[in-house]
């Protein structure tokens, strides 16, 4: 999902926004490609037009959004991507995910029930980052927070999918770029300079 406006962040095109050296769409993008993932696709929307030149450069495919939020813009792009099978869901502003974490991810959805998979991280991970997160649930008495990664039946994705919640205590799921103190923060941590 990169079609959002990303206007907290204050840069232009969030998917477009450098870390050292390198876009953020482009460390999700290369994480997902040597992951066990067999298909990308990135959704846009017209907020993003420099986001949809660069994946079409790397010969993925695009699926072009109408902009309506991201829950309905993910629901438009799984259906005009025709998957009935079960669908990752990954953010563009995630990058310190890598590919072993994805084919974990994958490995423990195959391996439930549920016909949905939720990642989170706990609210302590995030206060022992400096961090402050967008939104928070109580789960069964412990405090997490949405990572932005899921995985949904893609012939279900207009209804609401039972979930199992993957709650993983890692920086790479917890550091979502939304403000600049995010990319600040990232940089840190893919500098090394982190502990």
């Amino acid at each position: 999902m990169a079609g959002g406006r990303g206007s907290r962040l204050k840069r232009g095109e969030k998917p477009m926004v450098t870390i050292l050296g390198r876009r953020l769409i482009e460390y999700v993008a290369l994480a997902l490609e040597e992951s066990s993932v067999e298909r990308i696709y990135i959704a846009t929307t017209e907020n993003v037009p420099l986001t949809r030149e660069w994946a079409l450069d790397w010969n993925l495919s695009v699926l072009d959004t109408p902009g309506m939020g991201f829950v309905p813009d993910m629901i438009y792009a799984v259906k005009a991507a025709e998957v009935a099978d079960p669908i990752m869901i990954v953010m563009a502003d995630l990058p310190l995910i890598n590919s072993d974490l994805i084919d974990t991810i994958i490995e423990v959805y195959e391996g439930r029930p549920e016909p949905a998979l939720s990642t989170h991280t706990p609210l302590d991970l995030h206060r022992r980052l400096g961090r402050r997160p967008d939104s928070l649930f109580n789960y069964r008495d412990q405090l997490i927070v949405p990572s932005g990664i899921n995985v949904l039946e893609g012939r279900e994705i207009e209804r609401e999918q039972e979930d199992y919640h993957l709650i993983m205590e890692r920086i790479e799921l917890a550091v979502n770029v939304n403000v600049a103190e995010d990319l600040r923060l990232c940089e840190r941590i893919l500098q090394g300079d982190f502990i």
